[in-house]
């Protein structure tokens, strides 16, 4: 089940928060993405969806749930460290 939660969750989470950045670009709360801002956009997005793992496994943890918790360590480590390797270049500089 842990699996499960750390594969989907973030991928979720990037649709979820994509969708909100959209919309309050609508409302006029956000600027419009523009080439230059692009990337930086996506980073974000990108990093905030992988933290939204942290919502079920704070459940998870307060429920003692141990080997769930478990599961969703190795799909957040493999995303973290997609977006390291990603980004790397973008951070050093």
């Amino acid at each position: 089940m842990g699996l499960v939660l750390g594969c989907i969750t973030p991928v979720l989470g990037f649709v979820v928060v994509e969708f909100l950045f959209e919309q309050l670009t609508v409302w006029g709360f956000m600027d419009e993405v523009t080439s230059s801002s692009a990337s930086r956009r996506f980073r974000t997005t990108a990093l905030i969806a992988i933290c939204t793992i942290l919502i079920p496994f704070n459940v998870a943890v307060s429920k003692k749930w141990d080997q769930t918790v478990r599961g969703m360590v190795f799909p957040t480590l493999i995303y973290a460290g997609a977006w390291v390797y990603k980004f790397y270049m973008e951070l050093i500089n």
